[in-house]
């Protein structure tokens, strides 16, 4: 049965050292590595996601106004992917295994036809990778933890702004969510 492949959020102002809301170098130094999965999986016949955040600046209506600074937002240099990941998904877009698509909310469930895509291809275990680890990987993996699908967090493909809250995090995939950490 395929699998699934999620590269949530690396976008620039995730990623790019000016970014709006960087996690900077550890979230740079992951690149090799969510390059390396997306090929992989692509090669197996696999799936590959790209949930990508996307905001419009200052809107009333969206809780993450308030928490943080305009960031991903649609149309800018922002939200592009982040250098070696744009190069590859450029490379691969239109595939019918590799899908970037829009959320607006932590999880890329929230919102989106992701779990309707997801049971549609068949997919029995769902892998996450991106930033942030304790923040859209974190919502991500517990939406996908109700729904049912077994998850495998890539350690060394995750990054987040505090270094608390990645150990926590990773915990918690594993302690809680019966992720298996890889």
């Amino acid at each position: 049965m395929p699998k699934a492949l999620l590269i949530i959020d690396y976008t620039n102002d995730f990623v790019a050292t000016n970014g709006a809301l960087t996690v900077g170098p550890p979230a740079q130094e992951l690149a090799p590595a969510i390059v390396d999965l997306a090929a992989q999986f692509k090669r197996a016949g696999d799936f590959v996601f790209l949930p990508t955040d996307v905001h419009t600046p200052a809107d009333p209506y969206h809780p993450e106004t308030k928490l943080f600074p305009a960031h991903n937002v649609r149309g800018s240099w922002g939200r592009e992917l982040y250098g070696p990941l744009a190069q590859w998904y450029a490379a691969n877009k239109g595939q019918q295994n590799v899908i970037f698509f829009d959320k607006t909310r932590y999880s890329s469930f929230a919102g989106t036809p992701l779990d309707l895509w997801l049971r549609e291809r068949q997919v029995t275990e769902v892998h996450l990778v991106g930033v942030c680890t304790d923040i859209c990987l974190l919502h991500t993996a517990v939406d996908a933890y109700n729904l049912n699908y077994p998850l495998v967090i890539h350690q060394k493909a995750v990054a987040t702004f505090k270094p608390g809250g990645q150990a926590w995090a990773l915990d918690h995939f594993k302690t809680v969510l019966n992720a298996k950490i890889v």
